[in-house]
């Protein structure tokens, strides 16, 4: 276990060596949505009785920031070491194909959880709000950001350039995640779009870490963290597929 281990400590340090693009900056842009959407719509909006749109914010920006977050450290990490060329570094020492996959997922849980519980104690300072189900949204952090580490590994692997990988991110990541309910209760939206809302798996995410707060979600998060759990083990499969496979790191 001990190129595990190795791999995982380097990743945790090239990340934590630049904390201020790392960690302060997405936790500055994610404090500026609330800053702005509280201010707009705190004595308009009511998504739940006796929550305040302030307090119903803060969850889905934690989640939102622990998503980006975790798909962009395993992404990014992957796709620097195959432009640079130092890729070969990691291939050269007898690392299992499984022990690769599980230090970059576990890198990008660790960066999406330290994103999100900066984001966490910077909105209760705005707007205290209680736990009802800390298991649940404990569940929920730690699979949405390891579903999203997966996934930047693979976009880093299928990458060629880094124009490649941010447009998975623009124009993916980023969509999939503001329409995912972090502004609003699904609820609220015409019925064709709760429908289509349901095919987004971020949405799952958001709804069952919001109910680990308030204890109310649009779904039941038991089947929620069953779908988000299935998307991880259809990511994690195909992810290990294409490590084992050397796909676009070996030729």
């Amino acid at each position: 276990m001990t190129g595990l281990w190795t791999l995982f400590y380097k990743e945790l340090l090239r990340f934590w060596k630049v904390g201020l693009q790392t960690i302060l900056s997405p936790l500055v842009t994610t404090l500026l949505y609330l800053l702005i959407f509280s201010h707009v719509l705190e004595a308009h909006v009511q998504v739940y009785p006796g929550v305040g749109y302030t307090a119903f914010l803060i969850p889905g920006l934690v989640m939102m920031a622990m998503l980006q977050n975790a798909f962009s450290n395993s992404s990014s990490s992957l796709i620097q070491s195959k432009m640079a060329g130092n890729i070969v570094f990691l291939l050269l020492p007898p690392l299992a194909y499984w022990e690769f996959f599980t230090a970059y997922v576990a890198a990008a849980i660790v960066r999406g959880l330290v994103v999100g519980l900066g984001v966490g104690l910077a909105g209760w300072w705005f707007a205290p709000v209680a736990l009802a189900h800390p298991l649940w949204m404990m569940a929920f952090a730690l699979a949405g950001c390891a579903m999203l580490g997966a996934l930047g590994i693979i976009t880093a692997l299928w990458a060629g350039s880094y124009d490649q990988m941010a447009a998975v991110q623009n124009f993916i990541i980023m969509p999939l995640t503001f329409l995912s309910g972090v502004f609003y209760s699904i609820h609220s939206l015409p019925p064709f779009w709760q429908a289509l809302s349901r095919y987004n798996p971020f949405f799952y995410l958001i709804d069952g870490f919001r109910y680990g707060f308030f204890g109310v979600s649009d779904v039941s998060p038991g089947l929620g963290l069953l779908i988000v759990g299935t998307c991880f083990l259809a990511l994690s499969l195909a992810t290990l597929a294409l490590l084992k496979s050397g796909y676009k790191l070996r030729n």
